[in-house]
């Protein structure tokens, strides 16, 4: 099944757990020369927008800069034949950023914080953590429980 939208769609009810439970995610972004590039990436959501964490010198938030365009899949790690893929535009916000990425790693893992417990301290001073809120402007879910 699949919905389309002009303005943000939301996430529908029976697949909205795939976005509030810790469930990792592939975020596909456009590269300079076209081609697609995905990344592994914690998830969660505002009710409005999913949301990703990221830097601006990574290659996705320099994708996502060059090209809004994005498309997001979960699959169901308890029924891999269950998933939802929402395809749409992102904005990166640098409001929030490191609160935003503190949340997700208590979410996804043990550490109270990113940097100091996932990744070195030191490296925060070279990056510039963003909110890459993700407007559905297309959903597609497994046409066995849409």
């Amino acid at each position: 099944m699949t919905i389309q939208a002009g303005a943000s769609i939301p996430i529908p009810d029976s697949h909205r757990d795939l976005v509030t439970r810790p469930i990792c995610g592939v975020l596909t972004t456009m590269s300079p020369d076209g081609q697609p590039q995905s990344s592994l990436v914690w998830i969660d959501h505002d009710d409005e927008c999913l949301r990703v964490n990221t830097t601006r010198e990574r290659r996705k938030g320099r994708n996502i800069e060059m090209n809004p365009s994005v498309s997001v899949l979960i699959v169901d790690p308890e029924n891999t034949g269950r998933f939802l893929q929402v395809r749409g535009e992102a904005e990166l916000i640098e409001e929030g950023a490191l609160e935003h990425l503190a949340k997700l790693t208590r979410e996804y893992t043990r550490h109270p914080t990113y940097y100091g417990h996932v990744v070195p301290l030191g490296q925060l001073a070279g990056e510039t953590r963003v909110i890459c809120r993700i407007r559905a402007r297309r959903i597609t879910l497994d046409a066995i429980h849409a």
